[in-house]
Parts: structure tokens; C-alpha cells; sequence
């Protein structure tokens, strides 16, 4: 076992986060190394880099090969390891292995852990730039050691070496799991070294001054130092590239280098001697081409090319040394030849330069390019340090120069735009380089340059040119080597402008030589003479595995594995073969109809689909996807020869068709919909309650309507819980899989068919999700979804569950769902007029659309808020505060800590969006303060609601009492063709006139119900309430969802629930606040009511409590416990599992809704609603929509005003209130018969129900108030700001900069005010009133004063009326206002004066809320209430 030398071990690995993956120089040493080694080593050399592409499109340097290593590719798989393995794209095609670290992330805590404890790595002040390169160190030493353990002999040796800190963890994993390992670890530059010259201080003269630790701490690169310092501790040969970093790794590292192994470079990149001229004529045309599109000019054919490269580190690379050069040779009169100078740094750009691409493409007819430095826009010019330098210079392009500068800030891959050539190619047709580095460990460029007969300055600051002067004994024309140290800047620069011009001065024959010694010095470094330093490197180590292991035991594991295959016995591979439904073309017409939801709410359809095989319909849950799945070849011939089910589907198709040719003529402005739910059918379970179905029931209105809102949301793969019951009546949660084949989505696609996903940058990963489409008649509605195999397991479940996980995943789902459909709609090219928020979940919508205009159209933070908040409108439908989702702010920093950055704010303004206070660490960040202040308009979902709301968020403009602010509502309403049973449908058109069916009518034509007799009125409430039924006792038959009933229970119940009684419905979500209790106060009143022999009633209750809420399912489980007893069984019932068919059972087939929440905490609530499209009368507290919709015999309330502060006593009164009604007034109503059976009374309710309630609150109704008062104008003033590239957000910006800037400048100089202690205020006397204001800079028409007047009323302090003082004079910033005001009403009334900013391109006064308040010359910000008259 001793004595191994290296060519007898069995693997090579070498790991580095360049391999495969283009980043600096390591990837040229590695990926030019590799020739050399595949020349000696073939498939034993491996190396291993980071699956960075795995998301995106393939690899441009990688290759899978699926036959490599496919034995052990299992095995690995089954170890955890996620890993591609393939053939680098490099000279030599080398293995490559790339990995997948992402998968042990969660276990990042451990890992961390265990390397403190076994190498005391320090890991505590590492952030995601440290622990991802750790995870993949870590991950990339485990896929050694399963090699190894797998295909290697214990008997042989293996070397791995770990190129730079970012792989160090693999070399301390491998040095604890496999000492068999020779460990190489390589530095190419210190983490501190790089880290000093980096902050542009000294490194060489101080550098022993500079204690490693405190310098560590002082650059917060303390873990990263730790892992460097412990890597070349522990490794077996330690090595770095350069004599330079060699005194750096001593130092800073503790360590000294065992060996200097320089990095070398593979001539094969290089041109041959035939193909030199020509190449270098085509690169040379190039270069010349460019230079003459930028000046717009010609150019001297013989101007001297010079260049520099690498990258964009100003002072490191020498960039702002090499500028002043030119500026000194372009000042310089002796020098006679032009020069031009490319620098070809990659920077932050927008893309090509449009004037430059004019001139390239129309060379003759070239015009004056704006900015004659670029071929790519930078980001940020006026501060990007080329430029600066440039100017410093007053190198500007003219004719008279005799240097012209051109930047190019873009990679040079051969499609950057304007050269299209890969930078070799250009490289070739330069006459002379210069990299005058300050911090170079190495230096590949100048190498390179050499290579390519180029000749070059450099400094003894670089490896490479350390390594000339020492090794390269002869004159060296081809390369100037500059002496470089901490302090002659200027001398440097001399030299280089020196050189540059002795070259520009040589004739043809002397360049040639000069270039000729350039490819003669280059050779000193080829790694063919350069590639014996890294065999001693892995001696060194070899040598050191003999010194620690003597003998390692064989374990004949071979031998047993090929015993054990003899005896076992293989066992069949099933396969799962999926047979397709084959539908017959004549009946083609079915699978469109079912892929588009419009068939849900039309009665022709569901009927069509339902006599293809009502058994199947019934089992499918109504869905027609899964329902033609289940239909066998027989019968689907049966139907294609039935000529009335086919006459009807072409009936059917032919309404369908019909109406999505109108799609065509669908109404601007287009709105873009975001919510976390979507309630538009039972089979689709990406909804839990009333704002789901709000929300569905919204886009059928839109389609209907031909309005343009596009919806999108989240498509779970659980959805929300079915709800099922346990025997003692607890609610347990079971969540079923969708499958995605069986529901009416499909994938969204591009052009070419490619599946569309957008993208997340999540702490230490990316995380993708899928489009899908879903079609809701003319409209889309477009579903994010994580749960596919690209991403962790983790993040495949942000989609699992509506309303699922904890506050982090809460967090995530509301990232997706804001950020990424934002990025979804762009990714599909559609672009909004106006972005609707249906609830706070999708407020970081507004964040990444700041996003885009600070990135996409350089706007300042302030101009990007203006266009974002006039195009954003958020909708508010919780009525208590802790309703609203709020986070931490450690939690939002792990997902947003770049946010800031992003767009060019500080950390606490980023804050500062979703808080009251920015600055106070205890309140949470509110999604709901998001999207109130990233919005122009704010809407709550009912009158009483948006009062409401308007007290939630007070808070936000305290410069205004809640009643003043902007505040509105929309009502909510239901989609009528959704919710309205058939039998009203067809009653319903055939009275309401020809209008309705346009979905563009009056309301009015409601009241065509009362030409209906009150007959056929009674006749459809039986059919109606006798299906309700039948749907209850089938219900009732499916002994899986009714557990909680004993057998002879459920056959009680079957006997005893009647269909012509008078039934009362109360089906919701069950919260608190729902009081659903109140009913079961008093069980003696209530078994009274029940069992009344002459008037019984029913109650059938049904809905669902969250998961987390134990309060709510108690409430269930006590009306449940109830409904058992034997004086209530069968006539109090409550059914499982509440979803969007049995609410659609019930409103239609009850008689009466009940409603009882605690005011004022329901919003809106839209189930009564539905019920008023079928003549269900509401019973409710007057709550919510109530407030506006109860109306004398059509319905029933409980009044509005509390009569008790204490809780209980009012739920007791309420519950008695409750009992009265429904004994005294509903019941005997019901009942009241005439002669003929009829009840004049109850008929008369049903039709002022339909005509005076139904009719207020269908969506129609509500989609015309939104477009009125929100879509329609704002889509205006969104477009008045963003034409002429924004000018006029710009405008409005900047006058509230001005004014913000001035605000605390606007002080009162003069008030005259009626004194109150002389003179008493009457009514109808008119009183004068005067302030003068020195205004600063600003002008009188920026600044307003108003009078507010307040009363006390119920308690309350409220404003009664505001006046505006009116402008009189303005003189040397001194403004005078002046007010008459007549009281009209007696009392007591406090008065303050308000100085607020003022300007009519303001939508209203919250959209810039700075106020002052003036009292007796006194100026505070708040209002002072004491303060009685005048």
C-alpha cells in the first residue's frame, strides 16, 4: 500500500463553482487545463461544478450522457444526490458532474454545525453568498464519496482537488469521510486580499499590519475567511497560482503554500499560422467598423487598436490607471497616430445602442449618436466610474483627438448586438493590450493577448507577469511588465502611455517582430509545460495519505453482492398504461364545452352533460373532464348515433360558439385581477369561501359582460379540506389530491409550444412555477403552481394547500401570487391598465411593479410610485384588523432583503409601505398598509363595510379624521345565471324583458316578476324546496361523510325531513363572529318552534371551520351534538362538507337565509344574496350587505343598533329576537292559506324579494360600479401620467419632492380670527376670517387652508362640514387666504384651521398627505379638540 504513485490511483476529481459554469478567470485555468489532462488521466479526471442551470434552458457548456456512470446514478439518486452527469463542452470534452445542492438546505443548520465541531469552522455571520458555495462544497464531497465508496477499490488512492474558499467544506467533508483521499485545496486569491484592494485600500507595503481576524470582522467576511484559513490547514497539499498570493496565503491564512502551481493556458484556442491574417483582418474590420458607426465618421485604416478587459473592478484591473494614459496621450503633441482604445468590460446595460445600431446598419447615412462612448446603454451612467474617468480626461470623441474611447459593457459570446464576434475573435485584430493591474493573483488577459500574437502591459502587481520576468530569462519586447506598488499611480501611468506609444511609432516589420516575441513568451506558460506543477501538487498529497494509512482492510463486498443476486428472485415490473378517451369527431364539440367553464352556468350544457350517463354525472361531482373519462367506447357510438343528443350538442355548441365570437369585441380599459381564490365550480377546489366565489362569480360577469379583466391566482393541489365528521360530531380535515387531467386547466404556452414558468429568487435558491389556463367563457384566469419535480420538496408544497402551512409558507404563497403573476402576465405579454387587488394577499403585486419601472424604464422610486398607485386599486373585505396578514420583520427580510436596493430605497422606507410606523420593530408588516399605500383607490365590499375601513386604516393619513378619507365601497353581488335556478331562469326571461339577456339592462326589469301568478310562484318554491331535499337524503346515503349519524339515525332523519314545511337555511363559514350559537340559546323555545304541530319549522346548517380555528368547529360540533337529540332529529341537520353545489342546493330550495354575525364584522356576505335570486327571503342582523339590501316584505332583520356593550346580554336578546320573528312573522306567514292553497302574503314576499333586493346586488351591478367609479377613470389618469415617457408622474414627483422639501418651511405669519370672548356666534351671521402664510419657495397655489368643523355625535367626535379658505395676494413668499363662513346649525363645534398641499393633478387629498394644523398661531400636527369657536 505505501509508495502509490500517481499513476496508479484510480480518480481525479476536480471541484470548482466554475466548472460548467462561466463566472471569472478559474474557468479559463480549469476549463484549458482540461486537453492537458485528458491526454494523460481520460475518464479518470471528473470534474464537478453546480447545477446553476437547472431551471432554465439547457446547459450552453454541458452534455448529459444518460449511458454514463448509470449504475452508480441510481445508487446516487437513492443517497439523496441530485446530479447530472455528462461531458463539459471544452477542449479535451472532459466528465463533468453537475450537483444539485439546493435539496440540503434544510438541513444547512446541521451541516454548518458539524463543521464547527469537527474543524472549527466559524459559520455565524454567514449569509446566502457563504452558505450556498458551503451547501455545495458539502454536496459535492458527498457525490465523491458515493463514487468512490461504489465504483473505487479500497485498495487504491484517489486525489481530489478544491479550487478557491467556495469548496472548501467538500475538502474538510472528504478529509473526515474518506482519508483515503488525497486533498488538494488551490487559492487563487485570499478572501481578505481581495477583499482590501476590493475597498480600494493598500494591500502590499501595510500588509503585515493588517491582523486577519479583525480585518475579517471589519469586511463581514468572517466565515468565509474561517473556511479558507481551516481548508488549507487540514488540506494534504496546499497551493495557490502566483508568488504574490503565495505572501498573502502566509499572512492572512496562517499557512504557507506547499507548492505554486501557476495556471497555464491550451494553444489549441489560438489560430493557426494559415488562418492568422485572416482572422486577425476580421477582427481588426471589426473593430474599425464599430469605432467608425460610434464617431459617425471615418476612421484612420492604420489608427493603432488598443484594448483592455476582464472584469469591471475599477482600480483592481487597473481601469482607471490605463484611462488616464490616454488622456495623457491624447494631450500628448508628439504623438502623431490615432489610437483607438476599446474597453471591453461587462457592466450593467438596457441593451444595444440604438443610434449605434442605425449607423451600423446605415453607414451612409449616419447620424450624430447622443452618446458616442457606448455600443450598450449603461444602467446608471451618471455614475458609472468609466465614464467619469472618461470625462475627467475630456476625452470626447472629437475629430481634433487624436484617442478615441469606446466602451462596451456587454459579455462578448458572439451575440452581444454589435460585434457578434466571441471575444477571441476580436481579441486577434487588436494591435496592443494593456492590464495594468493593482490586484491580480494571476492574470490571464495579458496571457491570453500573448497567445493571440497581441502584445501586452501588465505589472509585477499580476501572477502572470511575475512569472515572465522570472522565468522568461530573454529581451521580451511583446510584453511590458510595469513595476506596481501602493503608491506610483502616476508613474504607471506614464509607463503605459510610453509603451503605447512606442508601439503606435513601430513601422510594419518591427510590430511583427514585437508580436512575433509575444507568441514565443505565451509558450512559457502553456500548460503542456505548466501541467508537471499540479503532478507534484497531487504527489504531495499522495504522500500524505501513505503517512496516515498503513492498510486499509479489504471488505469483499463483491463477492457477497453476487451471492445474494443468485438467490434472490426478480419480481415482475408492472407498468401503468393510461388509455385515453377517444371521442368520435361528430361528438368533438363535447371536449370544448368541457374545457371552458362558461358550461357551468348554462342549464343547456349541464343538461347536455348530463344525460350523456347521469350515474357517472352524479360521481364525477358534476364534471364533465372526468365525467367523458369515465364513458366507454359503446356508449360514446351509442351517442354518436343518436340524433337528438347530437342535434342538442350542436345546439349547445352553436350558443357557445356564438357567444365567444363576441370575445372579439371585449370593452377596454383591460384589468388584471389578482386573488387567492376563485369559487367557479365545485370541481375546481382552488376556493374555501365567500371571496373565492366573489371572485368567480366576478369573472363570469366580465365574460358575460365583454369586460377585459384577466384573473389570476394559485392552483393548489389540495385545495381547501373536504370537511368530514367524526362519530362524537368533531370536524376532521381531509385533503384530496386534484388530479390536473381531470379539471378544466391546461398549460400555458408560448409560440414554440414551450410550457411558460416564471421564476423566484428565494433565500439560497430559485423557485419555479408553472401557467396554467383556465377559460371562464371569454375570459382567462391563469394558475401558478409549484408542485413539479424542478423544485425542493418544500416549495413544492406552497401550492398544496389554500390557506395552508405557517406564517413563512403564508408569506411564500403571497410572493407567488403577487410577484410571480405579476412576472406570469408579462411572460404571456399582457399588459393592464388598471391591477386589482381582491384583498391584501396579492399587495407585493405593487412591489414588483416598482420594481420594473426603477429597472425597466429608469424611473426614480418616487416617479414609479405615481404610475404604479394611479393603475392599482386594492379591495378590502376583512372588518376587523387581526383579519389582515402582517409578518415580521425577520421573516421579510430572509425573502426581500435586496428589495431596498432594488429600488433604490433604504430599508426602513421599504418598511415604511407596510407599516404605520417604520421605525417601531414591534409592528408587524401589514400586506393590507401595502396595498392601501401602493394604491390610488381603496374600496371596501359594502357601505357599512367601507365605513368600516376607513377606521381600519386611519392610522395611515392621520392628518384626517376617517370619515374625510378616500375610502369608497362597492357592494358585493352574485352572478344571477350562476346561482338562479332553472325554473326562475325560464321564468325570468321570458318578464324581464329582451335587455336582460344582453347583460347590459336596467335593474328595473326585475319587477317583471310581478306579472307572475302566484301559482306558478309557489309551484317552482315546491319543485325547488323538494329537491333541496332529495339532495339531502342522497347525501345523507354516503355513510363515508355521515359517520356521525348511527344507522337508524340516518333512517329517522330520511322519515322525518320534509319537503313541505317551511325550511330555513344557514349554511357559512363558521367563525366566532357568525354567532351561529344564537339559534340553540333556548332549547325550549326552539323545540317549540320546531315541533309546532300547525307550523313546523326546518333548519338545515352546513359550512366549514378553518383547521386552525377550535373555536369554530366547537360551534359545529354543538349544533351537531344538538341536531341528535330526539326532539330535534331530522328536523335540525347539519350536512357535510359545504362546498359550491350544496350552497347551490340550498339557497335555492330554502325558504328563508338566517344570518346572525356581530356587527359590524361581516363585510359583505354574499350567500343571502344568492338566495335572493331564487326568492329566498333574508332573516339576518342588519349587517354587511343587509344594511343596504333589507327592504319592508321582502325579508327580515334584527336592528343595527346594539342595545348592550356586554356581549353575552346582547347575543340573549338577539337569540329571543330570533325566536319572536320566526313564530310571530315568518311561520305564520308561510302558513296563511286561502282557499286554494295559496299564501298571497308569501307569494307578495318571493316577488319583492326578486324585484326590490335581487335585483340591487347581481354582479352586473356590481362590475358597472367598479368600471364607473374605478376602472374607466383610472385607467385615464394611468395613461395621462404615462405618456411622453411618464412626463407627467415625473412632473408630480417632483412638485412633492419640491413641496416635502419645503414643507417644514410654511410657517403662519398672520392670523386674524372673530374673537369669540367679544363677540357671541350666531346663526345666520357671516363671519370673516384671515391667514397669512410664508410659504418659503413655494408658490400659493401649492398650499391650501381649510376650515374643519367637528361635533360629538354618538359618542364619536366626526367632521360636520370643511371650508376652503380662498387665495387672495401672494408677495414675497407671503400668502394671504381669506374665508366667510355663516353657521347654519346650533352647538357646540370644534374648529381647527388645516394647511395641507395642493394640486389639481392629485386624484385626492390622501395621495399626499402631509397636513399641518393651525390653532391661535400655533402650529402642531394633530388636531387640538379643546378648542371651542372661534
Amino acid at each position: 500500500m505505501k509508495n502509490i504513485k500517481l499513476k496508479n490511483r484510480a480518480s481525479l476529481f476536480e471541484v470548482s463553482w466554475e466548472v460548467c459554469n462561466k463566472v471569472g478567470g478559474i474557468h479559463t485555468v480549469i476549463s484549458t487545463k482540461a486537453l492537458s489532462m485528458a491526454r494523460e488521466f481520460k475518464n479518470n479526471h471528473i470534474l464537478i461544478g453546480p447545477d446553476v442551470w437547472r431551471y432554465n434552458e439547457p446547459n450552453p457548456e454541458f452534455t448529459e450522457d444518460a449511458h454514463l456512470f448509470k449504475s452508480w446514478r441510481v445508487k446516487a439518486a437513492q443517497e439523496g444526490l441530485r446530479i447530472k452527469v455528462g461531458r463539459w463542452n471544452v477542449a479535451g470534452n472532459p466528465v463533468a458532474i453537475l450537483v444539485d445542492f439546493t435539496s440540503f438546505i434544510p438541513q444547512k443548520n446541521q451541516i454548518l454545525t458539524s463543521f464547527w465541531e469537527k474543524f472549527q469552522v466559524d459559520s455565524l455571520t454567514g449569509q446566502w453568498d457563504y452558505i450556498e458555495p458551503v451547501l455545495f462544497g458539502y454536496a459535492a464531497g458527498k457525490v465523491i464519496e458515493s463514487f468512490v465508496r461504489y465504483h473505487i477499490s479500497p485498495r487504491q488512492r484517489i486525489i481530489a482537488q478544491f479550487h478557491e474558499w467556495m469548496t472548501g467544506s467538500g475538502m474538510l467533508y472528504l478529509k473526515n469521510a474518506l482519508p483515503q483521499v488525497g486533498c488538494v485545496f488551490t487559492t487563487h486569491a485570499t478572501v481578505l486580499g481581495r477583499s482590501i484592494a476590493g475597498n480600494g485600500l493598500p494591500l502590499y507595503d501595510p500588509m503585515k499590519e493588517y491582523n486577519p481576524r479583525e480585518t475579517a470582522h471589519r469586511f463581514g467576511v468572517d466565515s468565509k475567511q474561517s473556511l479558507e484559513s481551516k481548508a488549507a490547514e487540514w488540506a494534504d497539499c496546499f497551493t495557490t497560482v502566483s508568488d504574490i498570493t503565495a505572501k498573502e496565503c502566509e499572512h492572512f491564512l496562517g499557512k504557507q503554500v506547499d507548492l505554486v502551481t501557476p495556471n497555464g493556458f491550451e494553444n489549441s484556442f489560438t489560430p493557426s499560422e494559415e488562418n492568422y491574417p485572416v482572422k486577425r483582418q476580421q477582427g481588426r474590420e471589426k473593430l474599425l467598423k464599430v469605432a467608425q458607426a460610434l464617431l459617425g465618421r471615418t476612421v484612420a485604416e492604420d489608427a493603432l487598436i488598443v484594448g483592455i478587459s476582464g472584469r469591471y473592478e475599477f482600480k483592481n484591473k487597473g481601469l482607471d490607471v490605463f484611462i488616464e494614459a490616454l488622456g495623457r496621450l491624447n494631450r500628448d503633441a508628439d504623438n502623431k497616430r490615432d489610437i483607438l482604445a476599446f474597453i471591453l468590460v461587462p457592466a450593467g446595460h438596457k441593451g444595444v445602442n440604438g443610434e449605434l445600431l442605425n449607423n451600423l446598419e446605415r453607414p451612409y447615412q449616419a447620424i450624430e449618436i447622443t452618446h458616442p462612448y457606448v455600443t450598450h446603454e449603461l444602467s446608471d451612467p451618471q455614475n458609472d466610474p468609466v465614464l467619469c474617468k472618461i470625462g475627467e480626461q475630456r476625452l470626447s470623441n472629437r475629430p481634433e483627438d487624436r484617442v478615441k474611447v469606446f466602451f462596451s459593457p456587454s459579455y462578448l459570446n458572439g451575440n452581444d448586438g454589435v460585434f457578434n464576434m466571441p471575444y477571441y475573435d476580436l481579441l486577434v485584430g487588436m494591435d496592443l493590450t494593456v492590464f495594468p493591474s493593482y490586484y491580480e493573483p494571476w492574470g490571464y488577459t495579458p496571457l491570453e493577448s500573448l497567445a493571440f500574437k497581441v502584445p501586452t502591459i501588465t505589472t509585477t502587481l499580476a501572477g502572470f507577469g511575475l512569472w515572465v520576468e522570472s522565468y522568461y530569462k530573454k529581451a521580451h519586447p511583446g510584453i511590458e511588465v510595469i513595476e506596481r506598488d501602493d503608491r506610483n499611480n502616476e508613474e504607471v501611468v506614464e509607463k503605459i502611455a510610453d509603451k503605447i506609444k512606442a508601439i503606435a511609432a513601430l513601422n510594419p516589420q518591427e510590430y511583427q517582430a514585437v508580436a512575433q516575441n509575444a507568441k514565443e513568451v505565451s509558450k512559457i506558460a502553456l500548460w503542456e509545460n505548466l501541467i508537471s506543477y499540479y503532478k507534484k501538487a497531487y504527489q504531495i498529497a499522495l504522500d500524505k495519505v501513505n503517512e496516515r494509512v498503513d492498510e486499509i482492510p479489504v471488505v469483499e463486498e463483491e463477492q457477497w453482492s453476487f451471492i445474494e443476486k443468485q438467490t434472490a428472485t426478480n419480481v415482475p415490473n408492472w407498468i401503468s398504461v393510461i388509455i385515453h378517451r377517444s371521442i368520435p369527431a361528430k361528438l368533438s364539440a363535447l371536449e370544448k364545452l368541457a374545457n371552458n367553464l362558461w358550461w357551468c352556468w348554462n342549464e343547456e350544457a349541464v343538461d347536455l352533460f348530463k344525460s350523456i350517463d347521469p350515474s357517472q354525472w352524479m360521481q364525477t361531482r358534476h364534471n364533465p373532464i372526468a365525467l367523458l373519462d369515465k364513458i366507454s367506447l359503446n356508449r360514446y357510438k351509442e351517442l354518436e348515433n343518436d340524433e337528438e343528443f347530437v342535434a342538442r350538442l350542436a345546439a349547445v355548441y352553436a350558443k357557445f360558439s356564438e357567444y365567444m365570437d363576441e370575445k372579439k369585441q371585449m370593452n377596454d380599459p383591460s384589468i388584471a385581477y389578482f386573488s387567492m381564490e376563485y369559487g367557479l365550480h365545485a370541481s375546481l377546489k382552488i376556493y374555501s369561501g365567500g371571496l373565492g366565489v366573489l371572485a368567480g362569480d366576478y369573472l363570469k360577469e366580465a365574460s358575460d359582460k365583454k369586460t377585459k379583466i384577466t384573473g389570476i391566482g394559485l392552483l393548489y393541489r389540495y385545495g381547501y379540506f373536504t370537511q368530514k365528521f367524526s362519530a362524537a360530531g368533531n370536524q376532521e380535515a381531509e385533503y384530496e389530491a386534484q388530479d390536473f387531467t381531470k379539471i378544466p386547466v391546461s398549460p400555458a404556452r408560448d409560440a414554440e409550444g414551450n410550457w411558460l414558468t416564471i421564476s423566484l429568487s428565494f433565500p439560497g435558491r430559485e423557485v419555479y412555477a408553472r401557467i396554467w389556463q383556465v377559460n371562464v367563457g371569454r375570459v382567462e384566469l391563469y394558475l401558478l403552481d409549484t408542485d413539479f419535480e424542478d423544485n425542493q420538496e418544500g416549495d413544492r408544497s406552497i401550492t398544496h394547500y389554500l390557506y395552508g402551512g405557517d406564517w413563512e409558507n403564508r408569506l411564500k404563497q403571497e410572493i407567488l401570487l403577487g410577484i410571480g403573476g405579476l412576472r406570469a402576465l408579462r411572460k404571456l405579454n399582457i399588459q393592464a391598465d388598471v391591477y386589482h387587488c381582491n384583498e391584501g394577499h396579492a399587495a407585493f403585486t405593487g412591489l414588483e411593479r416598482l420594481r420594473e419601472y426603477v429597472a425597466d424604464d429608469q424611473l426614480s422610486f418616487a416617479e414609479a410610485m405615481e404610475v404604479v398607485r394611479a393603475s392599482s386599486l386594492f379591495t378590502t373585505h376583512t372588518p376587523v384588523p387581526a383579519g389582515h396578514d402582517s409578518f415580521t420583520e425577520n421573516l421579510l427580510k430572509n425573502y426581500f432583503w435586496f428589495e431596498a436596493d432594488r429600488l433604490k430605497i433604504t430599508w426602513e422606507q421599504l418598511l415604511g409601505l407596510g407599516r404605520v410606523n417604520a421605525n417601531d420593530p414591534n409592528e408587524k408588516f401589514s400586506m393590507s398598509f401595502l396595498a392601501a399605500n401602493l394604491s390610488q383607490e381603496i374600496n371596501g365590499v359594502s357601505w357599512l363595510h367601507g365605513k368600516v375601513s376607513r377606521d381600519i386604516f386611519k392610522n395611515l393619513w392621520p392628518g384626517y379624521m376617517p370619515e374625510e378619507l378616500h375610502i369608497s365601497y362597492v357592494t358585493n353581488g352574485v352572478h344571477y345565471p350562476t346561482w338562479t335556478a332553472p325554473e326562475w331562469k325560464k321564468i325570468q326571461l321570458s318578464v324581464f324583458g329582451e335587455k336582460f339577456k344582453t347583460h347590459h339592462y336596467d335593474k328595473t326589469c326585475f319587477e317583471g316578476i310581478y306579472q307572475v301568478p302566484d301559482q306558478v310562484i309557489r309551484e317552482v318554491r315546491m319543485i325547488l324546496r323538494s329537491r333541496l331535499i332529495r339532495h339531502i337524503k342522497h347525501r345523507l346515503s354516503n355513510e363515508k361523510s355521515t359517520a356521525y349519524f348511527t344507522p337508524r339515525q340516518i333512517v329517522e332523519i330520511q322519515d322525518t325531513l320534509r319537503d313541505d314545511i317551511l325550511t330555513i337555511g344557514f349554511a357559512r363559514r363558521f367563525a366566532t363572529y357568525k354567532r351561529a350559537h344564537l339559534l340553540f340559546s333556548n332549547l325550549d323555545r326552539l323545540n317549540e318552534i320546531v315541533n309546532n304541530p300547525e307550523r313546523p319549522v326546518q333548519f338545515i346548517f352546513a359550512g366549514k371551520a378553518h383547521p386552525a380555528d377550535q373555536a369554530g368547529q366547537d360551534l359545529i360540533k354543538r349544533i351537531v351534538e344538538i341536531s341528535k337529540y330526539p326532539q330535534f332529529l331530522g328536523k335540525i341537520l347539519f350536512l357535510p362538507n359545504y362546498d359550491m353545489d350544496l350552497a347551490r342546493h340550498m339557497v335555492q330550495g330554502v325558504d328563508v337565509w338566517m344570518n346572525t354575525p356581530t356587527r359590524p364584522q361581516e363585510a359583505s356576505g354574499t350567500s343571502g344574496e344568492k338566495a335572493a335570486m331564487n326568492g329566498v327571503m333574508h332573516f339576518s342582523v342588519l349587517d354587511g350587505w343587509w344594511v343596504e339590501g333589507y327592504q319592508k316584505d321582502a325579508g327580515w332583520a334584527l336592528p343595527m343598533e346594539r342595545t348592550y356593550e356586554n356581549q353575552e346580554f346582547q347575543n340573549e336578546l338577539d337569540a329571543e329576537l330570533i325566536y319572536n320573528i320566526i313564530e310571530s312573522e315568518i311561520a305564520p306567514a308561510f302558513y296563511e292559506r286561502d282557499a286554494n292553497g295559496l299564501s298571497g302574503k308569501w307569494a307578495g314576499y318571493i316577488k319583492n324579494t326578486i324585484a326590490k333586493v335581487a335585483s340591487n346586488f347581481t354582479t352586473n351591478r356590481m362590475l358597472t360600479d367598479y368600471e364607473d367609479k374605478f376602472y374607466i377613470p383610472m385607467s385615464r389618469r394611468f395613461h395621462r401620467l404615462s405618456d411622453n415617457h411618464y412626463a407627467l408622474a415625473a412632473q408630480i414627483a417632483e412638485w412633492k419632492r419640491k413641496v416635502s422639501r419645503e414643507w417644514d418651511s410654511v410657517q403662519v405669519d398672520g392670523l386674524i380670527l372673530p374673537d369669540k370672548s367679544k363677540q357671541i356666534i350666531s346663526l345666520g351671521r357671516s363671519y370673516q376670517g384671515k391667514v397669512v402664510l410664508d410659504l418659503g419657495e413655494l408658490s400659493i397655489d401649492d398650499i391650501g387652508v381649510e376650515l374643519v368643523a367637528m361635533m360629538k355625535k354618538d359618542e364619536k367626535i366626526e367632521v360636520c362640514f370643511t371650508q376652503e379658505f380662498l387665495p387672495v395676494s401672494f408677495e414675497n413668499g407671503k400668502a394671504m387666504y381669506s374665508i366667510e363662513v355663516t353657521p347654519d346649525d346650533p352647538g357646540i363645534f370644534m374648529l381647527g384651521l388645516r394647511i395641507f398641499p395642493k394640486n389639481t393633478l392629485l386624484p385626492h387629498r390622501q395621495d399626499f398627505a402631509l397636513v399641518n394644523w393651525v390653532l391661535c398661531c400655533i402650529k402642531t400636527t394633530t388636531p387640538n379638540p379643546s378648542y371651542t369657536g372661534w
